[in-house]
Order: C-alpha cells, then sequence, then structure tokens
C-alpha cells in the first residue's frame, strides 16, 4: 500500500467514526457478546465476504466505546479490497519496552447454509454451546482481544509495555491475501513486539466437560498439499470402458483409509502426554505412559488413536479433501482429480511423505505432484518462564488445579509468519475445547458458553500481566 493510500483509508475511517466519540465503554459480559454477535454475524469467508467490512464494524464499535481513532489503523492492501486488517495499540510508559502484541484472523472457512443445521452466520446459543462459523476459529478469541483494549483503555490502565492488537484476513487462504505476512513486509512497526499471543493450544476437556490440562502450543505442524491426477482418452457413456477414471481414482483413494505413518514423540509431545496421563482415564493413562516408553506399541498406539486429537498430535497425517473429475453427464471421464492434504510434524521429510503417497496409491498411471511444500517454518519461539510464569500464575487463579503443560499443535497458524521476522508469537488462547476441538471447519462449529466466558477472563487477566512485565 502506498502511504497516500494508507493515509485516505485512516482519515476516511475516522471521519466515519467520529459522530460516536462520546459514546459510553461498558466493560460487562453485554458489551463483549455484542462484539462477539457482530463477529460471526459478519461473513469473512472467502467465497462470499468480506474482511474489510468486518474490521470497519470492529474500528467503528471500539471507538464507540471511547478507543482513540488515533490509535488504530485500517489497512487495505492495494489489489485486496475485501482483505482489510485492523491494527489498534494502548501507548506503554516505557518507550524501551517491547510491545505485547494480540493477533487474530478474522476470516474463516466457507460455509455452505444448505449443509448447515443452523445458519452459519447467525450467532446462535444452544444448550450451552455457541454455535456459527468462526465461534471457535477464531472469533472468540478475536472478540476476547477487541473486548481487552476497550476495557484497558476505559480502565485508564497505564502499562509499562504497549498493548497491540492486529486482526488481520487472509489466515485460512482460499483467495484473501494473508495480512500477516502482509504487516510483517510493509508495516513491520505496527506489529513489532517482544512477546505476542494467538490462536493455539488454549485447554482439554474430557468427554464429561472435565478440564483435563491448560496448554500451550509450543510447536505447529507442516501444511503440506499433492494433488493425485490421471488422464485418459474418455468417450461416449454409452460405451464403458475398463478403465474408467473416476474408478481407479476412488479405488486409490480408498487406500488412504490404512495410511498410516509411525508415531513420533517430540520434546512437547512427551511433556503433553506426561501431563495429561494423571488426569485421564487409567486405560488411556496407561497407554499416554507406554507410549513415552515404547511409541511404537501397537496397543497403546490403538487406544489413543482413539481420540482424534492424540492421533494426530503423534505423527504425520494425510487425507483427501477435494475431488473432482469428468466433463460431462453423458461421457467416459477424461481427467479425475484429487487434493490430499498433508500435516507433517516439524522435521519430516517431504520425500518421505510423497514416497508414503505414491505407494499408497498403488497405480502408475495417477500421477502424484507437490502442490504446496509448506516451506521451512520458523522453529517456535521458546516457552520461557517470562511466558510460561503468567500463565501459570492466571491457570491457578481462573482454573485452579488444572495442570499448565507445553503441546504440539495438530495444525498451523498466523505465529510462524511473525517469527520468522522476530516478533515471537506463540499460540495460547485459555478456550478449553473437546477433542473435536468445536468441529472447527466443518458443519455447526460450536464452542461451549462457559469456555469463552472463562478464555476471556483468562486472558484479559494475562495480557495484563504481560504488559507490567519489564
Amino acid at each position: 500500500m502506498t502511504a497516500s493510500r494508507f493515509a485516505t483509508v485512516a482519515a476516511a475511517l475516522a471521519v466515519a467514526m467520529a459522530p460516536l466519540a462520546a459514546q459510553a465503554a461498558p466493560a460487562d459480559e453485554a458489551a463483549f457478546r455484542a462484539i462477539f454477535k457482530e463477529m460471526v454475524e459478519t461473513d469473512t469467508s472467502a467465497a462470499t465476504g468480506d474482511c474489510t467490512l468486518l474490521a470497519n464494524r470492529i474500528a467503528t464499535r471500539m471507538q464507540a466505546a471511547g478507543f482513540p481513532a488515533a490509535n488504530m489503523r485500517l489497512i487495505v492492501p492495494e489489489g485486496a479490497p475485501k482483505a482489510g486488517n485492523l491494527v489498534a495499540w494502548l501507548p506503554g510508559k516505557d518507550p524501551k519496552a517491547k510491545a505485547v502484541l494480540m493477533l487474530g484472523h478474522i476470516d474463516v472457512v466457507n460455509a455452505f447454509r444448505a449443509d448447515w443445521t443452523r445458519d452459519p452466520f447467525t450467532l446462535i446459543e444452544e444448550n450451552g454451546q455457541f454455535y456459527g462459523r468462526g465461534v471457535s476459529d477464531m472469533k472468540s478469541q478475536d472478540a476476547t482481544w477487541v473486548d481487552n483494549m476497550i476495557r484497558y483503555n476505559a480502565e485508564g490502565f497505564h502499562p509499562k509495555r504497549t498493548i497491540k492488537m492486529a486482526l488481520t484476513c487472509g489466515e485460512e487462504g482460499g483467495g484473501f491475501l494473508n495480512g500477516a505476512s502482509w504487516l510483517a513486509e510493509h508495516e513491520r512497526d505496527l506489529v513489532d513486539a517482544g512477546l505476542g499471543l494467538t490462536e493455539g493450544g488454549g485447554g482439554d476437556l474430557d468427554a464429561d466437560g472435565k478440564r483435563l490440562a491448560v496448554t500451550v502450543m509450543a510447536a505447529e505442524k507442516i501444511f503440506s498439499a499433492f494433488s493425485l491426477e490421471i488422464t485418459g482418452p474418455g468417450g461416449h457413456s454409452s460405451k464403458p470402458r475398463n478403465d474408467n477414471l473416476i474408478i481407479a481414482l476412488g479405488q486409490a483413494l480408498a487406500n488412504f483409509k490404512t495410511l498410516s505413518f509411525p508415531t513420533e514423540l517430540n520434546d512437547n509431545s512427551r511433556k503433553y502426554f506426561t501431563a495429561l496421563a494423571p488426569q485421564v482415564e487409567p486405560q488411556v493413562g496407561a497407554a499416554m505412559r507406554k507410549i513415552l516408553t515404547d511409541p511404537q506399541d501397537p496397543g497403546a498406539n490403538a487406544i489413543l488413536d482413539r481420540s482424534v486429537s492424540y492421533h494426530a498430535m503423534l505423527r504425520t497425517t494425510c487425507i483427501p479433501t477435494l475431488v473432482e473429475g469428468g466433463h460431462a453427464p453423458n461421457a467416459q471421464p477424461q481427467r479425475a482429480k484429487a487434493l490430499v492434504n498433508c500435516r507433517s510434524l516439524p522435521g519430516s521429510s517431504l520425500d518421505d511423505i510423497e514416497a508414503a503417497l505414491t505407494k499408497a496409491v498403488d497405480n502408475p498411471q495417477i500421477k502424484v505432484t507437490r502442490t504446496v511444500t509448506g516451506g521451512v517454518r520458523a522453529p517456535a519461539p521458546p516457552l520461557t518462564p517470562q511466558l510460561m510464569g503468567p500463565i501459570a500464575q492466571v491457570a491457578a487463579k481462573v482454573f485452579p488445579g488444572v495442570p499448565v503443560t507445553p503441546m504440539q499443535e495438530t495444525f498451523g497458524t498466523d505465529a510462524g509468519r511473525l517469527t520468522a521476522v522476530g516478533v515471537p508469537v506463540y499460540g495460547f488462547s485459555a478456550l478449553f475445547r473437546g477433542d473435536d476441538a468445536g468441529n472447527i471447519h466443518g458443519l455447526n462449529e460450536h464452542i461451549s458458553v462457559q469456555s469463552v466466558m472463562d478464555g476471556r477472563d483468562f486472558m484479559y487477566r494475562l495480557v495484563k500481566l504481560y504488559a507490567q512485565q519489564r
């Protein structure tokens, strides 16, 4: 974005919000719920939504609550009119102290209304759960970031370290420009910080809703993708051939049901399973202890694999996510193609993954091609006492008796995009979820109301502690 474009957007935002400046800044639960509702009910999917619209609405709401327009920037990169980002800051008293950054993506995965039980872009509270696209990934945490800024400002809080908030677009892909990368490259000063927090980690619940552990993301998995493609001459559908390409691809994809990569433990997963073993039911706890000494033990793996989270945490995974084929309803297919999404543990070899996929396909006519390599992800920043101490301190008050542990996250976040340029960002949300993580990216995404309210309380206290560190 050019300097003139940046100034124009900022000026327009200030003018649009000026009449709202005199309104009060409530810090109660109703105000938080209103923020959360507006976020969920503003469609920010790449297919049908608009991040810039939501960024404008958040900025307007913040100024209406008394937050100074001079301390906000609405940033819309050139050529990406719907990929707007919002950065805000509460100045610290010590100019030498590095800021605390609250980072969150406001875009969401696409959602088709016909498939959902409820409207995905209406926030619905039902039986102790919030439902809607983005309630778990990650608009509940985004709403907490906005709520924090409004509350700190209304209280007249003057921290030692500047508190920053960056709400960005494009983390989920699908067509939006990635705002975290864009800011890191073009507006580094706006997101520069000594410590950042974003999605990842949080807390684990068992099937009965018992809190098992407060988890802090210590490492992310690496995203990569492969295409499987088969082509042929096709022909009229009235004269079927024995080499139907859709059938051939389907047979290859069926082999993925039994594709399994070996169990791999790292320091983070070892600490996680050590902490959880005393908290879970005895059979599962015994399997966790066994896996720590014998990672390939078939019995222990069979027990832990009942959990989709434990299964994914312990190994590289690859699954088909998209399929396309054929060109006409009355023609033999000439092409069939599938996309395979892989999530590999840090240090895994893409050559080994590609070899495993090729073996699973078991058809030399199907071409296996890397489409997304994942690149070299910056190592996650170390979990220092300065980071973990405040989390343990707040956890003792909000979740007494629940252990705090590092963990190996099963997905990737925007943390790596800023960590790569020297801004250490950690995954921590204080949001407790069950094994399905609220069915993130799937139908009827949900998160418990209690989890959101507890997470709001936790992160309000935690960011304050970080902001007072030297």
